[in-house]
């Protein structure tokens, strides 16, 4: 849903944006501290399929806080990622502080869990990045839960910002929730810290027992069951190159051996079809002693049909 279609939302977000208008704090901490709580598990459970030795993951403390709390030092040594939702831009933002990014590498990577965990005194490297957004991605699945309690979060793989990034990094204050889950023991081990806006959980806790929620939930249940397998399934691919129009009664006077010339006015594009439906079209080619179909668009098959009559 944009935005611009609810005026009650985009009122509700000017006034918080000019005055820093709150919910009540202990519905706010009740909801916080219920998400947080509800999410240990699946990260462990997550954690613990991913990496090859476990992790002790604790929910150290729930907070109320302003947002602009959130934005780093250029000179830290973080990682952080920002999820986009169904009605913010940067529902959930995340922190994984130096000591944290170093026992999960070391633990991704077989590192001796005897010893203590050296925090960065750098700027990650792209293989730490690549560990940071596996971690980062396991708690915004678990904190954005399934069913009518979801938040709405965009599950798709975040993009780590760190070092330099951080000079271009703007935060959008506001009242929010802090989250803060310590990784590898609280005495010894780093801190990810989770952001959202307090609406986020406010808005996920009235829209509960809504019809559009229960219909939003179940959809993306059903996603969640279905998504990986289909995506993973296999089909085949046909390309085809139109040739040319014909009358009925010359293709019926067709015949085994016979040789059909590509016209003048042969098309140059192909298309590609998965189980008889074309999804796009290609432009035909050769690479070496290999014909060759490049992907140029998604087809369009209203413009196919208006194409063919403007034709005839």
């Amino acid at each position: 849903m944009a935005l611009t279609e609810d005026p009650e939302l985009m009122r509700a977000l000017v006034v918080e944006r000019l005055v820093g208008a709150t919910g009540d704090p202990r519905r706010v901490s009740e909801a916080a501290r219920s998400c947080a709580t509800r999410a240990l598990t699946r990260v462990m459970d997550a954690l613990e399929e991913k990496l090859p030795a476990a992790v002790k993951v604790e929910l150290i403390d729930v907070e109320i806080v302003r947002l602009a709390e959130l934005k780093p030092k250029e000179d830290c040594c973080d990682a952080l990622a920002v999820i986009a939702g169904e009605v913010s831009g940067d529902a959930l933002t995340m922190r994984l502080d130096p000591t944290a990014i170093s026992i999960l590498v070391g633990t991704m990577f077989g590192g001796n869990p005897e010893l203590p965990a050296v925090p960065l005194q750098r700027p990650p490297s792209a293989i730490e990045r690549d560990v940071a957004a596996l971690t980062f991605d396991i708690f915004a699945r678990a904190l954005n839960g399934k069913g009518a309690r979801s938040l709405g979060l965009r599950l798709l793989l975040p993009t780590v910002q760190s070092g330099a990034d951080f000079r271009r990094f703007v935060v959008r204050d506001g009242p929010g929730v802090r989250m803060r889950f310590a990784i590898g023991g609280e005495e010894s081990g780093g801190v990810l810290t989770a952001w959202m806006p307090q609406r986020l959980l406010l808005e996920a806790r009235e829209l509960e027992g809504s019809d559009q929620r229960q219909q939003n939930a179940k959809a993306a249940d059903w996603h969640n069951r279905f998504s990986d397998e289909v995506m993973r399934s296999n089909v085949r691919i046909r390309a085809t190159i139109p040739l040319m129009r014909m009358a009925l009664g010359e293709l019926a006077s067709l015949h085994e051996g016979q040789v059909i010339e590509f016209g003048d006015g042969a098309q140059p594009e192909a298309r590609l079809a998965v189980r008889d439906k074309t999804v796009f079209t290609c432009d035909f080619g050769k690479a070496g002693h290999h014909y060759t179909v490049r992907i140029k668009q998604p087809f369009d098959a209203r413009k196919d049909v208006v194409e063919g009559l403007l034709a005839q």
